[in-house]
């Protein structure tokens, strides 16, 4: 039963997308990222920091965490949906959670 609930809501959400001409992703509440350079990142659809140091910023995210490596990391700006990280950055992980 389950699996049909999940398979309706992909339709639905296809069927809404398709409707108001939007991609699929953003109407599913996926997370977005954007890089210009190695320099800095974008990253919409956010749901909070769980870690922030110059070397690494975790950021949790309907997907998972995102990790984000580098040097002289900082946050030029963060709002409740959309974050924006400047510095070098050197790598981009999802990290899934352990089992327990």
């Amino acid at each position: 039963m389950e699996r049909n609930r999940r398979d309706r809501d992909g339709g639905v959400l296809t069927a809404v997308a398709e409707l108001f001409d939007l991609p699929a992703d953003i109407v599913a509440g996926l997370p977005r990222l954007e890089m210009v350079g190695g320099r800095q990142l974008y990253l919409e659809h956010h749901t909070g920091l769980l870690a922030y140091t110059e070397r690494q910023i975790d950021a949790n995210t309907a997907a998972g965490v995102l990790r984000i490596r580098g040097e002289r990391l900082t946050l030029l700006a963060m709002t409740a949906g959309e974050l924006r990280i400047g510095g070098r950055i050197d790598s981009l992980e999802w990290v899934r959670a352990e089992p327990c």
